[in-house]
């Protein structure tokens, strides 16, 4: 059993103000695998007040000077890749190939938002006047469980490449993820208080970061509900936010797709991370007249998921978070079962053989309609909804029925017409013919979905306020 007993703060391991012990569990085995201490409010001040002593010098540095720290950081994290999947496997249940992929990747996200930066004009004449882009101040920055470090290095590597010092407030289920991480940003040989780790509860350190006055700026990835509630608490300081939050993404099949390679990419862009995912393509959307093959189809792929212990290389689905998220999972199982849902295959309790870990059973369901609540409530587990159309204005009707807009899936032979119809999708990303990667792309949510972009310029702004500089003073470079 492990124990991490420090948070970072000034360029230093420091032992929390805070005492509580948190248990973090193995979900492949819902065993006790170690602990982890909590910072609180004084933490989180001290923190703060460590980013924005730090901040006035930062703000001042070159993009060569900030270059060359994204390249460190790149090399740092590249050298623990290994051990960061190691950590998510064991943590999260990431599957092994996913999880090294994703640990790389994490590492090459400081080199891509380094590009970004390099190519970004923060000097620029509009009409007779100069436009300065300015850092926006100390970042908060708060992140979710899954796939902590990921989401960490996008934003940490962002507010550097702008200028901004930050706070981080990581999910403490990810204790040893962002335990890596932050040895990582140490060895990087970053100036003290520019990146500051406080681990604690949101309730505590979170909403410490979003009402303190010297915070400019949050920028969270979590629930709609949090959201909310951290937008709100934030309004009196007027900061700035950027959310991306929630989803219920549609994915919609056009009548002349290739329905033998489109129904078993939906089932993987459905239960990709295990079903937990924001972006998870949750509501398939077919014509009425295929959904018969629909249905088969979506049950051999779901059923051919290697679903197990994330160590194993052939296992593409493994165990659920924690208890809590399985039982949430379970509710809504259970409750399409009961609001009259075809369930196709899956269904309620633990694949055989899997019954010490938070384990589910990867679920199709037919016959649902937009009323029904596995239809209209984010799930984040492996739970795929089939819904019908009679027509191409109904199907993106069904799919804009929603109160969120994150991203959104179409499968057609006609490129003419999948792009025809992406431009009638409220969503932030709209992916054709498959699951595409493109993170210089921005990433973000219409209406409850967030407010904001994230990933390469348009990401990079949000870390910049413009200043307009008028008159003689103008001639300014």
């Amino acid at each position: 059993m492990y124990t991490i007993d420090h948070i970072y703060i000034n360029g230093q391991f420091v032992t929390p103000h805070g005492a509580e012990m948190f248990d973090l569990l193995n979900p492949s085995t819902g065993q006790l695998a170690g602990q982890v201490r909590l910072g609180d409010a004084e933490d989180a001040r001290r923190a703060i007040a460590a980013a924005k002593a730090s901040f006035p010098a930062f703000s001042r540095t070159t993009k060569a000077q900030r270059g060359a720290m994204l390249q460190r950081l790149h090399d740092a994290v590249l050298a623990r890749a290994d051990e960061a999947a190691a950590a998510l496997v064991e943590e999260y249940g990431g599957p092994h190939n996913t999880s090294v992929a994703r640990s790389r990747y994490t590492a090459h996200m400081f080199l891509d938002v380094k590009q970004v930066m390099d190519d970004h004009a923060y000097v620029k004449t509009i009409n007779k006047s100069t436009v300065v882009l300015e850092p926006v101040g100390v970042v908060g920055i708060i992140t979710p469980w899954n796939s902590s470090a990921w989401f960490i290095a996008n934003k940490v590597a962002t507010a550097i490449a702008a200028g901004c010092t930050v706070v981080v407030k990581p999910s403490e289920l990810s204790a040893r993820q962002n335990q890596i991480l932050a040895e990582c940003f140490h060895a990087a040989d970053l100036p003290p208080g520019v990146v500051n780790i406080v681990n604690g509860r949101g309730d505590v350190v979170g909403a410490e970061l979003s009402t303190h006055p010297d915070i400019t700026k949050i920028s969270f990835t979590g629930s709609t509900p949090v959201g909310k509630h951290i937008a709100r608490l934030g309004v009196d300081t007027m900061k700035r936010v950027t959310l991306e939050l929630g989803g219920k993404s549609a994915n919609l099949i056009l009548d002349d797709a290739d329905f033998a390679r489109a129904i078993p990419m939906a089932v993987a862009a459905c239960y990709m991370n295990n079903g937990q995912a924001c972006i998870a393509g949750s509501r398939l959307l077919v014509p009425s007249h295929r959904l018969d093959e629909v249905k088969r189809l979506a049950k051999m792929a779901a059923e051919a998921v290697v679903v197990g212990d994330p160590h194993d290389a052939a296992v593409t689905l493994g165990p659920i978070v924690t208890h809590q998220q399985y039982e949430r999972v379970q509710h809504y199982i259970r409750t399409g079962i009961e609001e009259g849902a075809e369930l196709v295959t899956g269904g309620l309790g633990k694949p055989a053989g899997l019954e010490a870990g938070y384990f589910v059973k990867p679920t199709v369901f037919a016959g649902v309609t937009p009323t029904m609540t596995i239809a209209k409530e984010e799930i984040f587990g492996p739970v795929l909804s089939i819904m019908r159309y009679e027509t191409e204005e109904e199907a993106i009707a069904i799919a804009n029925g929603t109160p969120y807009g994150l991203q959104a899936y179409i499968s057609s032979t006609d490129l003419a017409r999948a792009n025809r119809v992406a431009h009638q999708l409220v969503a932030g990303r709209v992916h054709i013919n498959g699951i595409h990667d493109d993170l210089i792309a921005p990433f973000g949510g219409f209406k409850q979905s967030g407010i904001g972009r994230e990933f390469g310029p348009y990401g990079l702004d949000a870390y910049l306020e413009p200043k307009a500089i008028l008159g003689e003073a103008a001639q300014y470079r």
